[in-house]
């Protein structure tokens, strides 16, 4: 018995600070700017989340390629919140009947595009039947509009990449390097990656998303509901990070560009690094009014069946 007692004791601060490990997660993209400001922060020792937490509480990041993969992530409870695209969010949200995802903030608008090679071409929509595009990943936010916008010009695709245009899922880098070799006809992706295909591929945009939303922060319903106040907490630091970023532009690139090469091992130029700012808009207000034609693009993409309940999807801490 006293050795149990011991043991209890010496594994109690052990399991204190995993409880206090807020799990976070992000993608390695412009598009994701708030969270790799802060790791970049952080890793210059200049916390900006922590601080806001309260005593002991750490951020521990996750990085993923894309938002079907973070949404995963939430189904097996392995993060609590995440930055990540409108429609994944919703996907997830339908998928579990509501009970699994929140959007609790905006995070950034504009950024994405759909480019086609230089010497293309292509016109107009009806030119992409019998034609190759990349997304970054089956589901999330830009193949489904890539989907929604084909079929709405009267080009069905399936998941499979057969139809009158072939959606093909491929990750980022991947998508430049085929974009190069002349493989595909077309790319709808996000910054930074609209740069570099027009400025390492001779890309031009055909279509381009100016004020869609691009990010949002969401987070696992269960999780807000334990720990409503550490949500709020981090909701508040997301929008003050946000506006601290609208208002210190290059000392935010600075960070930015540092925590790329970080987690890609690549250095970004400062010119490329700077287009793809450009086309973007960093909120933190969440985009309600928007949700509703992100969830009618899944159904013409055939992600969704039915009508998607969208009204408890955004929920203030």
């Amino acid at each position: 018995m006293r050795a149990l007692l011991l043991l209890a004791l010496v594994l109690a601060p052990n399991l204190s600070a995993q409880d206090k490990t807020l799990r976070v997660g992000l993608f390695p993209n412009v598009t994701h700017a708030q969270p790799l400001v802060a790791r970049a922060m952080a890793r210059e020792g200049k916390p900006w989340f922590e601080p806001h937490l309260g005593p002991g509480w750490k951020v521990e990041w996750f990085t993923y390629n894309a938002g079907p993969g973070a949404m995963e992530a939430f189904f097996a409870k392995s993060i609590d919140l995440t930055y990540v695209g409108p429609n994944p969010a919703i996907n997830a949200h339908v998928r579990s009947a509501g009970q699994e995802v929140r959007i609790i903030a905006g995070s950034a608008n504009g950024g994405a595009a759909l480019i086609i090679p230089g010497n293309s071409p292509i016109k107009v929509p009806a030119d992409f039947r019998g034609k190759r595009i990349a997304t970054p990943q089956l589901g999330n936010t830009q193949d489904v509009a890539a989907r929604a916008w084909l079929a709405a010009n009267g080009l069905k695709t399936t998941p499979t990449g057969a139809g009158d245009a072939q959606v093909v899922p491929t990750a980022n880098p991947d998508q430049l390097s085929l974009f190069q070799q002349g493989k595909l006809d077309g790319v709808w992706t996000v910054e930074p990656w609209v740069s570099r295909l027009e400025r390492e591929a001779g890309g031009k945009i055909f279509l381009e998303q100016k004020e869609e939303a691009t990010t949002v922060l969401a987070v696992r319903r269960q999780f807000l509901t334990e720990q409503r106040d550490l949500v709020k907490r981090f909701a508040a630091a997301h929008a003050e990070l946000t506006e601290w970023i609208n208002a210190n532009a290059v000392e935010a690139r600075r960070l930015i560009k540092s925590e790329l090469k970080e987690l890609t091992k690549a250095d970004m130029n400062d010119a490329l690094l700077e287009s793809a700012l450009g086309r973007l808009t960093f909120t933190a207000t969440p985009p309600r009014e928007a949700l509703g034609k992100f969830a009618e693009d899944a159904k013409k993409a055939g992600f969704l069946k039915g009508d998607a309940n969208l009204t408890k999807l955004v929920e203030l801490p």
